[in-house]
């Protein structure tokens, strides 16, 4: 094939490519089957593999590529990216409709859109001559954080735009994914000894923010684009609609279930109509409507306040509550032995779910209900959270309900279950019971701890219950033969996973400590641990020796001594010693002249442009001390969405309390 003819093809294919992408992922009418288009993106690697000097940054092959980041440079918006203004009732959303009128003035009625309101993560996408060319999170609305790599991976967006474009178009939205996915991830999470994520925004978020694009492209985000931030350029729309009609001619995918209204009366019935007919049906989380003026030059003259646009409102729905009935309490043991009671309910439909499960966290919990098996129950799963039992409908009784009581015996491995002392949980006493020493080799290979990718659930329960592995030792002593003799084995992945083991003893001290699973001692502890002692040292400090550490109290000191004091874990110590892992104490970090030195931080409620793990990470790397308690040595509270009692508690010390955004300006 010519030079000429090598262009042309790779031309051919690599538009073929991007209108199928737009058929699937825009306007959901594919016409090619998962085969043939898989052919057509070989082909085009193929092609691209030999003339490796025609790859071109935006060719569909180039969606995922170069080195992990360690970290998300920061980004000025073109404009502020402000927050909504919140209408919880009728009566808010009336007297925000009277405020948009009363600014126009008596002889202007505009026209609303109506939008659902996706929970997920905000996104400015930036085009320059229809290529993309920088991807931002919103941050403090002023300043964001780059995550260009990462959002390439996402396929719903395009990397080069159809049609006209403006010179410049920054295009806003919401990245967000599926009920369906979610669910297919926090199976995957489960399945790596990892923490399940809490509700598919924290998933979106969190997806959209790792080091490697690689694991963003694993976790099917979608985007919808729903705000215009920048229009450079001729054909500027007159109208919102105008513009997300625009969008989806360029290949932006915009949210196909919008409506228009001219009376808030109207608004109100499309608010009621929606949370019936099309919420209970929805792919993905929503937790309301936003309802803005349609008109671009009335949005203008409208303006905005420091926070939020005068012309847009989101319209939130209360928390979703749902009827249901205990039809058992199973128990569930933990890799620290605690028995957790969990309600196994009648199934119900609940925000957007199917719920038949539901954790009730200990028995004091049951106590505070009241709670007994038949008892017809009021769920609620607010913001897309995990369910809870808020309350036992008492009136509905029978009298064939049947008291919750702890088991005496586990129901793992038959063990007494012990209460010790003024603790709230229930153990199981033996520390062989097969369902802890699952738990803990799961968590000895999260993320977070050993990292060791690929021994997930079902591994572990085979290799649990066919005896090969006893303790976390032991994962040292798999060989290709043990791993070929479990159903879930062929050889390539029996050699991936042996690859990841030996990396694992290079981890640092700080994150052995913390796979340990020693009770009460999380990754911060074990980090100010590991930089004090080696793990041999360590293993030999006595409780009041330990209390001296500022970040470790009585309670924490006892637990760590307790567990190097039992002569399992001795032994255990030595057969991991053995193994080659590090047990180096680690250079302590110089903290004096960084900007957040001697300060400590409590954060209370979610945060929206970072996990809470994130978040500490980042006051750290900055100089910083978190902490999971407020005192009155506490620097700063920081306060996001639904705080508990640790803002109460801080404005009765005179803590000083950050919002969400003053927390990212200090940061910055």
């Amino acid at each position: 094939m010519t030079p000429k003819g090598v262009q042309a093809e790779l031309e051919r294919l690599r538009r073929e490519i991007r209108e199928h992408d737009r058929r699937y992922y825009v306007l959901d009418k594919p016409v090619v089957s998962d085969a043939e288009y898989d052919a057509l993106v070989r082909a085009l690697k193929d092609l691209e593999a030999a003339h490796p000097e025609s790859v071109t940054p935006d060719s569909p092959t180039q969606r995922v590529g170069g080195a992990a980041s360690a970290d998300f440079k920061p980004v000025t918006h073109a404009a502020a990216m402000l927050s909504l203004e919140n209408a919880a009732s009728e009566e808010e959303f009336r007297e925000w409709a009277g405020r948009v009128f009363k600014g126009l003035g008596r002889s202007e009625r505009p026209e609303f859109v109506i939008e659902p309101k996706i929970d997920g993560l905000s996104c400015a996408l930036t085009y320059e001559k229809g290529r993309l060319v920088r991807a931002a999170t919103r941050g403090d609305g002023t300043t964001g954080e780059d995550v260009t790599a990462n959002v390439r991976a996402i396929r719903s967006i395009p990397l080069v735009l159809q049609g006209p474009v403006p010179e410049r178009l920054e295009a806003r939205g919401e990245v967000f994914i599926d009920h369906a996915d979610f669910d297919l991830v926090n199976e995957a999470q489960e399945r790596a000894g990892r923490e399940p994520f809490v509700n598919p925004r924290n998933c979106a978020a969190g997806s959209l923010r790792q080091k490697d694009a690689k694991t963003t492209a694993a976790r099917r985000l979608k985007f919808y684009a729903h705000s215009l931030g920048l229009w450079e350029g001729p054909s500027k729309p007159e109208t919102h609609e105008g513009y997300l009609k625009a969008l989806a001619l360029m290949g932006i995918p915009v949210c196909s279930l919008r409506w228009k209204a001219d009376d808030v009366d109207d608004v109100l019935r499309l608010y009621n109509e929606f949370r019936q007919v099309n919420l209970p049906e929805l792919a993905f989380a929503v937790d309301g409507l936003v309802v803005k003026v349609d008109s671009l030059a009335l949005q203008k003259r409208l303006g905005t306040t420091a926070k939020c646009p005068r012309w847009a409102v989101a319209f939130k729905y209360p928390a979703s509550k749902a009827l249901s009935r205990v039809e058992e309490v199973v128990f569930s043991v933990g890799r620290t032995g605690a028995v957790t009671p969990v309600a196994k309910v009648k199934p119900v439909w609940c925000a957007g779910v199917t719920i038949s499960s539901v954790s009730l966290h200990n028995f004091d919990e049951v106590g505070r209900l009241g709670l007994k098996v038949g008892d017809e129950v009021v769920i609620e799963r607010a913001g897309e959270v995990i369910p809870k039992v808020v309350r036992v409908v008492a009136e509905s009784r029978t009298g064939k309900e049947t008291p919750v009581a702890p088991p005496k015996a586990c129901p793992a491995c038959g063990a007494e279950v012990v209460k010790e002392g003024e603790a709230v949980a229930y153990r199981c006493a033996n520390p062989s019971c097969p369902a802890q020493i699952k738990r803990s080799l799961l968590h000895f290979a999260s993320r977070d701890a050993l990292d060791i990718e690929g021994f997930g659930e079902a591994v572990v329960d085979q290799l649990v219950d066919s005896g090969r592995i006893k303790d976390i030792s032991d994962i040292y002593t798999l060989t290709m033969e043990d791993l070929l003799g479990l159903e879930l084995f062929a050889e390539k992945k029996a050699e991936n996973l042996l690859k990841q083991i030996p990396a694992s003893r290079k981890r640092r001290l700080a994150e052995l400590v913390f796979g340990l699973g020693i009770r009460h001692v999380g990754e911060k502890t074990a980090e100010t641990l590991a930089e004090l002692y080696g793990l041999s040292e360590l293993a030999r400090a006595s409780a009041d020796e330990l209390q001296k550490i500022p970040e470790v109290g009585a309670v924490v000191a006892a637990s760590i001594a307790s567990f190097f004091g039992a002569p399992e874990v001795r032994r255990l110590l030595d057969r991991l010693k053995d193994a080659g892992l590090n047990f180096k104490k680690m250079p302590k970090k110089e903290t004096t002249g960084l900007p957040l030195h001697g300060k400590s931080f409590v954060f209370t409620g979610g945060l929206g442009s970072m996990t809470r793990e994130e978040a500490s990470a980042k006051v750290k790397e900055l100089g910083g001390k978190t902490s999971s308690s407020v005192s009155s040595k506490t620097s700063f509270v920081v306060a996001g969405t639904e705080p508990g009692s640790k803002l109460t508690k801080a404005k009765s010390l005179g803590v000083k309390i950050l919002t969400e955004e003053e927390f990212m300006r200090l940061i910055k």
